[in-house]
């Protein structure tokens, strides 16, 4: 008999578990799993690494004999196919687990209520679909990958409280002071190290020089660090200056079009032999086209892709309905330049009732700033 209140509560415990897996086990997804007698815990478990062996594996291990008989809380459906490990679904089978509740079933094809089915039709009583949101939230950039074969897109900027992201100078000899505080930077590093990639367009390049690597944490054993991407429609990425000065350590993309390739084969050459890998795609609206690029980044296997602009690179995402969530820390200072940056620049003839709205809106306190985030889309 389905107990809704005592499900809940260990498939929440199963997706705590999983959360930490973050950045660890991707592009697989995060998974986690409650071994359960009685209302007792026997054993937990969890998807640590990618390649490595899967929670419910985990879970059943430690258990040991005492898994029989057991109810087996897992945050994504069981596997059942032979993949980088055997299906979890012999093991459960194996052990003698009773009960099996999930989350969500898992959208890969070779799974996709199959292990489910297998358990079913062996005898153990099967659940599905508890804390399914909380569930899909938590592997949105898995769910995307599987439903469109993109990655999932995450805007971040800072801004002043007048809405400045940059003030109006632009000679990238001149020191440029941080509109963040030293601990949104470090968020921001945090969130670096979980992600594939890092992206900018060329202008904040040639202004910014950045080097776009994770430095205030330490970079995750399991990733290292994130892949360096470029949106350079006119192939203008000076090999001798960052990012690309350091593409021999940190791997570096350079998004640009045939025609840039072929018209500046010398610099298409030096960009080469600095560690960069030039990648034609077509052209799109005012550069190259955002869904090409995005689509080349989820063959490459990229799950999550941090945009850090500019203006125009953000303008491009959000107009192309690209973008599924954004971070937007708020420094309590007023630039007032009337030549400053605001943080997108789009089309002009939006209106207000063309306004895209933000969903799941939270704020929180980092250091001074002010910590804005949401979902735009589905994911």
């Amino acid at each position: 008999m389905a107990q809704p209140d005592r499900d809940e509560h260990w498939i929440r415990r199963a997706l705590d578990l999983a959360a930490a897996g973050l950045g660890r086990v991707a592009p697989n997804p995060m998974v986690g799993a409650v071994l359960v007698q009685g209302d007792k815990v026997i054993s937990e478990g969890y998807h640590t690494r990618f390649g490595g062996p899967h929670a419910e594996v985990v879970a059943i291990e430690q258990a040991g004999p005492r898994a029989r008989g057991a109810e087996l809380f897992v945050s994504l459906e069981p596997c059942c196919h032979h993949g980088k490990t055997p299906p979890c679904t012999e093991a459960i089978l194996a052990a003698g687990v009773r009960r099996v509740v999930v989350a969500v079933t898992d959208p890969f094809p070779e799974v996709a209520g199959r292990g489910l089915a297998v358990l079913k039709e062996a005898g153990v009583e099967v659940r599905a679909g508890v804390l399914e949101a909380e569930a899909r939230r938590l592997n949105a950039a898995y769910f995307k990958r599987q439903a469109t074969g993109l990655p999932l897109i995450i805007a971040k900027w800072a801004m002043t409280l007048d809405g400045r992201m940059a003030d109006a100078a632009g000679d990238p000899d001149v020191h440029r002071d941080w509109i963040s505080s030293e601990e949104s930077r470090r968020r921001v590093h945090e969130v670096r190290r979980i992600v594939d990639g890092v992206l900018v367009g060329a202008r904040t390049v040639e202004v910014d020089r950045p080097r776009l690597t994770v430095r205030h944490v330490e970079p995750l054993t399991e990733r290292g660090q994130p892949t360096r991407i470029v949106l350079d429609s006119t192939l203008g990425t000076d090999p001798k200056r960052e990012p690309a000065a350091s593409a021999g350590d940190v791997p570096v993309l350079i998004y640009t079009t045939a025609e840039a390739l072929e018209a500046k084969g010398d610099r298409a050459a030096a960009l080469r032999e600095a560690g960069c890998e030039p990648v034609a795609v077509p052209a799109g609206p005012g550069g190259v086209s955002l869904e090409a690029v995005l689509r080349d980044l989820g063959r490459r296997g990229m799950s999550r892709v941090l945009v850090e602009g500019g203006a125009r690179i953000f303008g491009s995402f959000f107009a192309a309905g690209l973008v599924d969530r954004v971070m937007v820390f708020v420094s309590p200072k007023v630039l007032g330049g009337a030549g400053a940056l605001g943080p997108v620049t789009g089309p002009d003839a939006r209106t207000l009732a063309e306004t895209i709205q933000v969903k799941d809106f939270a704020a929180s306190r980092v250091g001074p700033d002010l910590l804005i985030e949401g979902r735009l889309g589905e994911f």
